[in-house]
């Protein structure tokens, strides 16, 4: 127990602050590189009240459609344990997020949505939290397996012949052996499921996640569906913000640049309030100049989304959570 404790310190409040540090360095001598840099950053800070300001309104208005469809989806899965509605699911979901901020690749969301359930239901409902987490991955992983084709054919050649082109050859080796795993384990977790069972040591384990068996092919393609309207989601409110600050590439592109720094966010391990918003930052000059050098622009669309998508959801979420202590401490 103390050995993990150790690890986990050393994790969050070292390695993690060091990643960010080295990350943040990297970009800022990309910047110094970038021609009227100083010009761009102050372009960008007025770009957020000029008259381009109802794209950054509808972008924010997407994230709530966002997390909305989350909602749902995670409202479907749950159902094979607790009926809840819409609203409770809502802030279930807003709850993980808080937690989920910060804990590495967002693992603190199971614990979060599982707080609005019954007590002894809430171990079953972590492998249907997981599912719903896979079936986002799926689309993530096939996207951006896209992605980096398109990069590969349509991108700047100058640059794909530097270490760029390189990391992205080891990503698609990485997603398209990831996505083949995952798609047969996501399309057999009745299979799974039986085969654990014939395991004696593994009897007791499988009574939590046999609730399994109950997502027939029909759930499992409602959840996967759900999870594609959510990235088209991600994409439109990145499309708007690149329009913001003046990081101008044509749709196609944008699909095929941020499906790609989704694919890198889901793969490498990040802790959201230390080194995501780091790799995003990274992630997107590497791929986004491929087809614009704005690097000003692209480092604003960063910090808007991970503001968007993550810090205001995470606020929400706090607010939740507070509101159950006191109905706690109250009852």
């Amino acid at each position: 127990m103390t050995s993990n404790k150790n690890i986990k310190i050393l994790l969050n409040y070292v390695i993690g602050p060091l990643v960010f540090c080295l990350l943040a360095w990297s970009i800022y001598q990309q910047l110094l590189r970038q021609n009227n840099w100083k010009a761009s950053l102050q372009h960008a800070w007025r770009a957020t009240t000029g008259v381009e300001w109802w794209k950054m309104v509808l972008a924010i208005v997407f994230m709530f459609v966002n997390w909305g469809v989350e909602a749902r989806k995670w409202q479907i899965a749950i159902k094979q344990v607790q009926r809840l509605s819409f609203i409770q699911s809502c802030k279930a979901v807003f709850t993980g997020t808080t937690l989920a901020f910060f804990t590495p690749n967002r693992i603190g969301e199971y614990m979060g949505r599982i707080l609005y359930l019954g007590e002894g239901k809430r171990i079953k409902a972590i492998s249907l939290t997981i599912v719903c987490s896979m079936g986002q991955l799926l689309v993530t992983l096939w996207v951006g397996i896209g992605g980096i084709l398109y990069l590969q054919s349509y991108g700047n050649t100058e640059l794909l012949h530097t270490f760029a082109g390189l990391w992205l050859k080891l990503v698609l080796y990485a997603a398209i052996a990831g996505a083949v795993i995952l798609t047969l384990f996501y399309f057999r977790l009745a299979g799974l499921v039986r085969w654990v069972e014939k395991m004696p040591r593994l009897r007791k384990p499988v009574s939590y996640i046999r609730v399994l068996d109950n997502l027939n092919a029909t759930i499992l393609l409602r959840i996967l569906s759900l999870s594609v309207l959510r990235y088209s989601v991600f994409l439109g409110q990145y499309y708007l913000l690149f329009d913001v600050f003046d990081v101008h590439i044509t749709v196609a592109q944008v699909a095929g640049s941020v499906s790609v720094i989704f694919l890198v966010l889901a793969i490498v391990p990040t802790i959201a309030v230390i080194t995501e918003l780091g790799v995003r930052w990274k992630v997107g000059i590497e791929v986004v100049q491929l087809f614009d050098s704005n690097i000003t622009g692209i480092l604003a669309t960063s910090l808007a989304v991970w503001i968007i998508n993550l810090v205001i959801p995470a606020l929400i979420g706090s607010l939740l959570i507070l509101g159950i202590k006191v109905f706690n401490n109250r009852k």
